[in-house]
């Protein structure tokens, strides 16, 4: 299967909110896509989809967000949504646009990765429970899935205390 990775643009809109509904079967991570594009910590280079056959069949997006601890504040990235149409999961669709998301997102800088996500999946990207980095979730979650991934060595030297995912996957 051939698939293409590249950053969406405005008239993907709605074949990304299709991946999304039809992944999920219902439209929250869809609303959290379309939210986070609306939103200041949107990273356009950072929302990618993959193409087989002229037909968008995955999506990725990786967001800005923040960490606060000791009166500081540091920017690092929320991955999420990611999502697959039902046809081409398991064939490693997910895999490619979360690598090539992992990969731009160290090039453009960003010090580090976090989600909440399945234990047994993101590990194989080199993700590990956040609290290993001293993160903290401001919701409550199983340690095992709160996880973050540095994108470079000292991604998270110096960084400590209470992640929060952008607001506009609460709205």
């Amino acid at each position: 299967m051939d698939i293409h990775v590249r950053p969406e643009t405005p008239r993907d809109e709605q074949a990304i909110r299709h991946v999304n509904e039809v992944a999920f079967g219902r439209p929250n991570e869809a609303d959290i896509a379309d939210r986070v594009r609306a939103s200041s910590g949107f990273v356009p280079d950072l929302s990618l989809v993959a193409v087989s056959g002229g037909q968008i069949v995955g999506h990725v997006m990786f967001s800005e967000a923040t960490v606060q601890g000791d009166g500081n504040s540091w920017t690092v990235l929320a991955l999420g949504p990611v999502a697959v149409l039902p046809a081409f999961q398991r064939k490693g669709v997910g895999t490619t646009v979360i690598e090539t998301g992992l990969i731009r997102a160290a090039e453009l800088g960003y010090r580090a990765v976090v989600l909440i996500g399945h234990p047994t999946y993101y590990p194989r990207f080199g993700f590990v429970p956040a609290s290993r980095f001293g993160l903290k979730p401001a919701i409550t979650v199983p340690d095992d899935v709160f996880m973050a991934r540095l994108l470079r060595p000292d991604g998270l030297d110096g960084v400590e205390g209470q992640f929060s995912f952008p607001k506009a996957f609460d709205e």
